[in-house]
């Protein structure tokens, strides 16, 4: 294979001049030899121009590899292949075409080989049940508990049992900025999605960061701990229904989906003029429903709500979006 030797001193402008030309074999590395660099080519330049050398031994780039590259399946099935994945901590998770369930362990398998510090790959089948508990299945390696740092945060959760969503984060560092020297309730806490980065970041006086399931519960108490926030953050475990307190909150946030029938204890747990971070999962068509349940449920209680925002997160489900929406209550 031939290349072009040249002195380090000139190597780059050689190089570039080769580029100009389509001369430059991108394939190839080049090589550093006896104080001199050879540069790979793939036509013939005069000897005159250039000093020319037949190099013994070519060092290629190596190509990127893909699920696709990896894969010795046929090009049909190739084309069903995912295009995305989710990554949390060192757990890979993917959902596949029914038509693919049958390559499932091959495609676990050459996912590890695409990032070798990962160590689970997971199969995700959607979510069950009003504490929207992930239906998954392990396809590749072992182990589910990770450790994932995201807004420099830390929250570890087993992967199996937990769901984690990337897809709020604008909402989640929005969250961190707001709630400074405040009493804020968290009603449906989980793992401490909210609560964490507020108590990392905006330095609340408390958190009260209420959970119901006991898997979301014991995550919860680890991440107070791993995040050093113990002297801000208050977990209760229980029913948002019976365990949310009266008229001491600041800031009550509501980040479950389906929680409109919470809304009077959200509204109840605030001071005169505190803030309700209320989020929905709400249709196109009926999109200022959070908005008329908010002063719905305020006014039924003998107070009123003025809407002072209104979020779109991200897109739900086809026609449905993610919202929150923020109201002042007094």
């Amino acid at each position: 294979m031939k290349a072009v030797r040249v002195s380090l001193e000139e190597s780059e402008s050689v190089r570039q001049k080769l580029i100009s030309r389509s001369a430059l074999d991108k394939t190839r590395k080049l090589v550093k030899k006896n104080g001199f660099i050879e540069i790979p080519i793939t036509g013939y330049f005069n000897a005159d121009e250039f000093t020319l050398v037949v190099q013994e031994k070519t060092e290629y780039y190596s190509k990127e590899k893909t699920i696709s590259s990896i894969l010795n399946i046929p090009e049909i099935e190739k084309k069903l292949l995912p295009r995305g994945w989710q990554i949390l901590g060192d757990i890979i998770i993917i959902a596949l075409n029914e038509k693919l369930e049958h390559r499932k362990t091959e495609v676990g398998e050459a996912l590890l080989s695409l990032y070798p510090r990962c160590k689970t790959v997971l199969l995700d089948r959607g979510i069950s049940g009003q504490k929207r508990e992930p239906l998954r299945e392990i396809i590749a390696g072992n182990g589910t508990e990770t450790i994932l740092k995201e807004n420099g945060c830390f929250f570890k959760l087993d992967t199996m049992r937990i769901m984690f969503s990337q897809g709020n984060l604008a909402e989640k560092k929005r969250m961190s900025e707001l709630g400074e020297d405040e009493t804020v309730v968290d009603m449906f806490a989980g793992i401490g999605y909210f609560s964490i980065p507020m108590a990392v970041h905006s330095k609340p006086k408390k958190i009260i960061s209420i959970e119901i399931n006991p898997v979301s519960f014991g995550y919860l108490k680890e991440n107070i701990a791993l995040n050093k926030v113990g002297n801000v953050i208050e977990p209760i475990a229980g029913d948002c229904t019976k365990v949310t307190p009266c008229e001491m909150a600041d800031r009550v946030i509501m980040g479950y989906l389906n929680g409109h029938e919470y809304l009077p204890h959200g509204i109840s747990a605030l001071l005169p003029g505190g803030i309700l971070h209320y989020h929905e999962a709400v249709p196109e068509a009926i999109k200022q429903r959070p908005v008329e349940r908010i002063l719905e449920a305020s006014k039924e209680q003998g107070r009123s709500a003025k809407i002072i925002g209104m979020h779109r997160i991200k897109k739900y489900a086809p026609g449905v979006w993610h919202v929150v929406v923020d109201a002042m209550v007094d």
